[in-house]
């Protein structure tokens, strides 16, 4: 199972920009499906995740500012990032919870993707 993500950059403060990842394999089922970020020099922290039926998890200081959703036919997950913040600029990785065609349980990451929040 591989997660791809896209769509980090460079955006000012108070920009928005949007990230998704798509997960593609042998794959039977996604539970749960997320992002985290790692800035530097510190520890990789959940931002939000969601579940199959679409129920929401956010951090805290990203709650009204972030929006995830997914689309379960396409075993993709989105991060819409609105009113972005220098405390934002980060490696964000997408991360699933995936039963595989061989009934197997995996925890997939995906490879990062860069967001930088900077006039």
């Amino acid at each position: 199972v591989q997660l791809q993500a896209y769509g980090g950059g460079l955006v000012q403060p108070g920009g928005s920009l949007r990230l998704s990842c798509a997960a593609s394999g042998s794959i039977f089922g996604i539970t749960v499906m997320g992002w985290y970020r790692q800035a530097p020099g510190k520890q990789r922290e959940l931002v939000a995740d969601i579940t199959s039926s679409g129920s929401t998890n956010y951090e805290d200081s990203v709650k009204g500012r972030f929006a995830i959703s997914r689309d379960n036919a396409k075993n993709t997950v989105y991060l819409q990032m609105n009113s972005l913040k220098p405390v934002d600029t980060a490696v964000y990785y997408c991360n699933a919870r995936v039963r595989t065609t061989s009934l197997a349980w995996v925890t997939s990451w995906g490879q990062g993707t860069l967001v930088t929040v900077s006039s």
